[in-house]
């Protein structure tokens, strides 16, 4: 239970650098530097950036211009505090470069999460050097040879990518969009077993099928309307990297036995 517990207040900690880093990489600015106030700029003081006790003691608002404070922000530290809980509580700490994987893996889909949801982008570029850098710790985790896991990661990175590629061509753009691709792309790196990435993308159509179904229902989108599916696809990713084994054992034994 201890570990459980220092994963949370660790997963906190890395929710309010989310936060930072998803702001600095929109406005373009470097990560270097201390947190500040997106609307007055006011630099923070170390005892107004506590992960969720300070958002409660300024009762959400600024302590400089007194404007209210996005609830994005405690709401992303306690999603990421209970996303690392939740790996440790699932996979234990059986191997340290399969956490490290997981815990790398969930910071970036809570970013991306971030990014789609407010602005509807994809940070490509930082997509890029992370699926490498999970790409080469991937392999310590990987239960086979190098070269067996360079023709899977090839394979699941090819049939991703060819996926999503071919639905922005079929749509011209207006289905999905060029980060979608980098996204998919990135997918097929962190899944390598396709069994997974299937999960991932298959539970991301339907959560996206069933929000949008509901959004027309209550007249807050049109059909056609554009949704961000890599919101989605960052919820299907969790649900692989959690659930992703056990559905495909309860589907092969459902429809393989």
């Amino acid at each position: 239970m201890l570990e459980i517990f220092f994963s949370f207040i660790f997963g906190l900690l890395i929710g309010s650098f989310i936060n930072c880093l998803a702001w600095r990489l929109y406005q373009e600015e470097t990560i270097l530097g201390r947190s500040y106030c997106p609307k007055c700029r006011q630099e923070l003081h170390w005892y107004d950036n506590i992960p969720l006790l300070s958002f409660l003691l300024l009762r959400g608002r600024c302590r400089s211009c007194q404007d209210k404070i996005s609830w994005q922000y405690p709401l992303v530290e306690l999603a990421t505090g209970l996303l690392f809980a939740g790996a440790v509580a699932s996979f234990g700490l059986v191997s340290w470069w399969f956490l490290l994987k997981i815990a790398v893996l969930i910071a970036v889909l809570v970013l991306v999460f971030i990014f789609d949801f407010r602005w509807y982008l994809i940070p490509t570029n930082f997509l890029l050097w992370t699926g490498i850098f999970l790409a080469i710790i991937g392999f310590f985790s990987y239960k086979y040879s190098l070269s067996a896991y360079l023709l899977a990661l090839f394979i699941s990175v090819l049939i991703s990518s060819l996926f999503f590629a071919a639905q922005y061509w079929v749509t011209k753009g207006k289905g999905i969009g060029e980060g979608d691709i980098w996204l998919g792309m990135f997918l097929g790196v962190v899944f390598v077993n396709l069994g997974e990435l299937a999960v991932a993308i298959l539970s991301s159509y339907f959560i996206g099928s069933m929000v949008g179904l509901l959004l027309m229902a209550l007249k807050k989108k049109k059909f056609g309307s554009r949704l961000p599916l890599g919101v989605f696809l960052t919820v299907g990713a969790l649900i692989s990297i959690f659930f992703g084994s056990n559905l495909i054992i309860w589907y092969q034994g459902l429809f393989l036995s």
